[in-house]
């Protein structure tokens, strides 16, 4: 079977888009606690309704926290709920699914 190597987005194979936490820690230290494309403000592959009033990027918020992949994306689809769509009905049935994701996993390692 042919796969398709166009099937992820233009910034899926950045530099450190997608490392561990570990790795991309270790990077941000080469570059002096900024992402190799300089930080917050100049980061131009996050979309404004991912950012918060001071700049917060939810992607860092979630990695601060080492959410697992479930809470980290219902959070950062919480976080942009307001901000990416007309209403956030879409936003907030996608991060109820990934949180019920996550009671599943949960629930079936006890």
């Amino acid at each position: 079977m042919k796969t398709n190597d166009n099937k992820h987005n233009k910034y899926y194979y950045d530099f450190d888009r997608n490392m561990d936490n570990a790795k991309q820690s270790n990077t941000n230290d080469q570059y002096n606690g900024k992402t190799r494309t300089g930080g917050i403000e100049n980061d131009h592959r996050v979309p404004d309704y991912y950012k918060g009033k001071e700049g917060y990027e939810a992607r860092k918020v979630c990695d601060n926290f080492d959410l697992t992949y479930h809470l980290a994306t219902a959070t950062s689809y919480i976080l942009r709920a307001y901000h990416k769509h007309d209403t956030p009905i879409e936003d907030i049935t996608k991060a109820i699914a990934h949180l019920e994701f996550e009671l599943e996993k949960i629930k079936r390692e006890l």
